[in-house]
Order: C-alpha cells, then structure tokens, then sequence
C-alpha cells in the first residue's frame, strides 16, 4: 500500500481525543516521538480500519469537527490512506470537515414532523429523520467536549418561541408506548415496569430465563423452535430467521459473527429506540441466545449516532452483564464464550441496508455490496454473518419461553393524538390501530411503511406482510404514518424526493440519476402540471426499481407512484 500522508498536524486536543481511544502510539509510524530504533529501520503498524468510524467519532465528538491534521494523525495511526479515510469521513451527516461551533442543533425536516407543520429552519441545520417522530416536532442538541453532551428537544408547540434552546429532561421512555402497563403486550411489557438500568429487575422480571432455556435446548433445538414458530423478519424483508439461523450455523468457515441492525433509519420509524431505551437487557439477551444458536463469539450492536438515551442504556447493560458473566469467556458458566462490541452510527440512512453496514463496521464508506455472496456466506470480515434487526431478535425471548407471538411493532405518528409504538397481533385492521391513537382532523391517506412505503386510502386493510402485499402496499418496518387534508402533499412528496436524493449513496446509476430527477420533476409539478413529466417520473421509478442495486433505488419510487395512482396527486 503506497501512503502519502500531508504536512497538516493535530492539535493536543485532537491527538488525545484519538490516543484515548487507540492507546499511545507505539512508534514514529504511528506519530509518536521519533525513537533510535526508529532511526535504524522503518517500523510500521497493522492496518486497523475498522477502527476509522470509532476514531472519527472520537474527534468529533471532541472538537466537534475533524479537521486535515486530526484526520492525517488517525490514518497514521491506522495505516489506512488519507483520501479513502477523506471518502469516509464525508460520507457520513453528523460529521464535519470544516470547523463549526462546537454545539449543532440538528432540526428534523422529515414527514412527520414535516406533518405537524416544520416548514423552516431558523436555528440549527436541517436534517433528515431523527426517529423521534411520537415528539414531532424534534430537534436534537449535539455539544462536542471532553464529555460530549446529546440533548433531545421535542413536542414543541407552535406558540413555543424557544422550542430549541430551553433545555428540559426528557420524558420517560413509556411516554412512547401508549399501551404501557395493559395486559397482553409481550414485546413491550417491560416498558415502564423494570429499570432500564437495573439487570436485577430485568431478572426479576423474567430476564435471561430464556437464555437458560436455549442452553437446556443447545443450539439446533434453538433454531428448530425459532423456525417452527415461523418468526420472520421485522426489519420489512420478513425473511424467514430460522433459515437464515441455521444457513449461518451450517457455514464451516469460520468464526462467525453476529450483527444487531439497531440503524433504523426509514422516516417515521422509532420503534426499535423505544425498545433499547426502555429493556435494553433484552436485546442483549436475545443476541446471546442468537449467537449461541449460530456459532457466534463476536456480535457487532450497530445503532444510530442519533440515539443518545438508547446508546447509554446499552453501554451501561453490556458493561453490566459483562460483569455479572452473561457475556464474556463463560456465559453464565457454559463453554460459551461470546461478547458484545457497541459501534455507533454516524447518519447515513444506506447503513440499514446489511451489506452497507458491514463496510461501515470494517471502516469502508457505507455502500452495499452486490448479492450473492449473501451475508450467510461472506460477510463482515467476509466471514459467515447473521444480520437481525432489533424487533427481530427481541421476538425470540418469548418463542423459548411460550412459543412466541403474533404481535407487531407499529410506530404511528402523524395526524393523530396519541403517536407512539403501539403493539398489535399481525393481521389487525389499519381502522383499529388508527382509532387506538385516535385520529385529529379529516383523515386524507395513511402513508405505510414509511417513504419507502405507499399510500393507502382503504382502513380495512390488514396489517400483515401479506395482507398489505395484497394490497400494493408493504407493511416495511411497521411505519403507520397518518395524514389529514392540511398536509399539502405536493410539498411532502418533494420531501420524500429530497430525502432519496440526499441519502442514496451514489453507487449506482439508476439510483444516483433517478432520485435527482424525480425530485426535480416533483419541483416541476409542484408549479404546474404537465403531462411530460408525469410520463418521466414514470419511466424513471421504474428504471430505478428494475436496475438498482439495492432497496434504497427500488423503493424510492413507491410512494410518488401510490400518491399519483390512489391520492389524484397533481390532477
């Protein structure tokens, strides 16, 4: 590998940022003091690149910007070329190469705080969904410093003048779950009962009998049950777990690693936040019991650099079960080693998209690879590797204990009175959900599945993968966006548009050109319609859905197709 490092330095600040992270360099390679035995041969360090977003975020966190000396300093810490590190550090939104204050209010700009009025920014820098849609209208505080500080600002009404800039405690994660404390629910019965913090009330109520069942089980008995219960993927796939448990098991390559999709990043989806906020000890659980069932010593948790309240509760339960022996060399006194490694998103909507996070993790921009290969085969480190989303892993507790259930996550936010995670059997009416969060307004359309999703007008229609299949719809990740008629729908399309463009990653053609002009022609129509460029969108989303290389470029047609076919848009 030729490298060609810059004259730029970091500040002391900038170098113990990183140093805290990486230890002291060892050698004049690395940056550290030039030594004699640096003077008889050139020693040189192991390239370590998935360490890069770690460090990124370490400086970032710190100064608040990463400037040519700080990022210099880490690529010679971690042999890795300084334009590739450039190309990574840019990919990513709460980034920044160019200095800044060191505290940015991010202010969503996305549908459902776009629903509940946010026309303009004022203060802060706009930005796409925060995954705090029950609160909209949201905003999110981030101050770099030697302890960075995340503050959350949301529900502001209209007549509030400082929505942004006085700062109030949070609320309890249960304000989010409507349904908390009613019998029945089983992935949010814990919601606002036990501690968040505590692994003895977790244990007290229930925690980690499900992990002792899967040893009682072994590892086959453990993905039988998963895949007889007929758990399929909640991240929008519904692809089936069991098989994909035991394709991974299977693999003779080893080791095997085991990654938590915690990136939920699809709008008006916090479903999953909600989930790691409030029993952050079962999704540790769970991946145990799923890397006990696949062969897995290693297990990458990758969650949103948007989500500071969950990212502390994880922290605090994995260093928690650490020490009590629920992870580490011997999990609860088994020949079970397995362990769990916390990897912080940095805003990039693509890093939902499985392969997308194994080059984030390796420290890669964060672009999905081409399929086959599948992850099962080939992936992170190019190793055997399940992939599951939050909900997805949180399902298997209750299949060990009872069987499992047939609930879904729903996140209704919008138009509506009570928005939260509401917890529903597979197949309910959308009508029932809707009256649950009770409807404000003349209802116009309910936007499923979020902006990869379509528009529906029928409420009859059962919340099930196949029920909203049959219905040209998805169910994608649970997304129940309601809509009355003071949403001007022109300007929400464009914004679905704007957000396609600004997150596709630019690998492929279709998807890179289309988005650009699909927004330019919604922009178009938004003034006039014309008959042209209703026969271009057209042609482009279909281009886009038949040539993309992943989900981002299929889908991002879906609801502009569904609004013109269903809502009249631009008649």
């Amino acid at each position: 590998m030729d490298l060609h490092f810059g004259d730029a330095e970091p500040t002391a600040e900038e170098r113990a940022a990183v140093d805290a992270l990486l230890g002291p360099p060892a050698t004049a390679w690395e940056g550290g003091d030039r030594t004699a035995a640096d003077l008889r041969s050139a020693a040189r360090a192991e390239q370590a690149r998935d360490r890069l977003l770690p460090a990124l975020h370490a400086v970032n966190d710190r100064v608040g910007w990463i400037s040519d000396g700080a990022l210099t300093y880490i690529c010679r810490r971690l042999t890795i070329p300084p334009a590739e590190a450039y190309g990574v550090a840019s990919f990513y939104s709460l980034f920044s190469l160019e200095p800044r204050p060191p505290r940015v209010l991010h202010v969503c700009t996305d549908l459902a705080c776009l629903a509940k009025g946010v026309r303009e920014v004022r203060d802060g820098v706009p930005s796409p969904c925060l995954g705090l849609c029950e609160r909209a209208p949201a905003a999110l505080a981030l101050e770099a410093g030697e302890t960075p500080k995340a503050v959350v600002y949301g529900g502001s009404t209209a007549e509030d003048e400082t929505p942004h800039t006085v700062e109030r405690p949070e609320p309890p994660v249960e304000d989010a779950v409507p349904q908390a404390g009613s019998p029945g629910l089983v992935l949010l019965g814990r919601i606002g009962v036990v501690d968040p913090a505590s692994l003895d009330d977790y244990r007290a109520n229930g925690g980690y009998q499900a992990l002792r069942r899967a040893f009682e089980l072994g590892p086959v008995g453990v993905i039988r049950e998963v895949t007889e219960a007929g758990l399929v993927g909640r991240g929008g796939a519904a692809f089936p777990t069991g098989r994909k448990w035991d394709a991974t098991a299977r693999q003779p390559d080893q080791p095997h690693y085991l990654v938590c999709n915690a990136d939920e990043s699809e709008p008006g989806t916090f479903k999953d936040r909600v989930l790691m906020e409030g029993d952050p000890y079962a999704l540790v659980e769970a991946m145990t019991i799923a890397a006990y069932a696949t062969g897995c010593r290693k297990g990458y948790l990758y969650i949103r650099g948007e989500y500071p309240r969950a990212t502390r509760a994880l922290e605090t339960a994995i260093e928690t079960a650490r020490a009590r022996g629920l992870l580490g060399p011997r999990v609860l006194g088994h020949d079970f080693a397995f362990d769990i490694e916390l990897r912080r998103g940095a805003g990039a909507y693509i890093c939902g998209e499985e392969t997308a996070i194994f080059n984030s993790i390796e420290g890669y921009r964060g672009e999905p690879r081409t399929k086959p290969p599948f992850p099962v085969e080939k992936g992170l480190f190019g190793k055997p590797t399940v992939v599951n989303n939050v909900e997805t892993l949180v399902n298997v507790l209750p299949i060990l204990l009872t069987g499992g259930s047939d609930t879904k996550l729903f996140c209704v936010s919008g138009s509506v009175g009570r928005p939260g995670v509401y917890e529903l059997p597979l197949g309910t009416p959308l009508r029932e959900l809707i009256d649950l969060a009770r409807p404000a307004g003349t209802l116009k359309a309910v936007l499923l599945g979020g902006a990869a999703g379509s528009f529906v007008t029928d409420l009859d229609v059962p919340l099930s993968f196949e029920g909203t299949r049959a219905a040209g719809a998805t169910l994608g990740s649970g997304v129940v966006m309601v809509l009355d008629e003071e949403v001007d729908l022109p300007a929400f399309l464009v914004r679905i548009a704007a957000f396609f463009r600004d997150e596709s990653c630019g690998q492929c053609v279709p998807c890179r050109v289309g988005t650009v002009r699909q927004e330019e022609a919604l922009h178009r129509l938004g003034r006039r319609r014309s008959e042209a460029d209703l026969v271009l969108l057209r042609e482009v989303g279909q281009t886009m859905r038949d040539a993309s290389i992943c989900g981002l470029g299929q889908t991002a047609w879906n609801a502009v197709e569904s609004a013109i076919d269903r809502l009249g848009a631009f008649k």
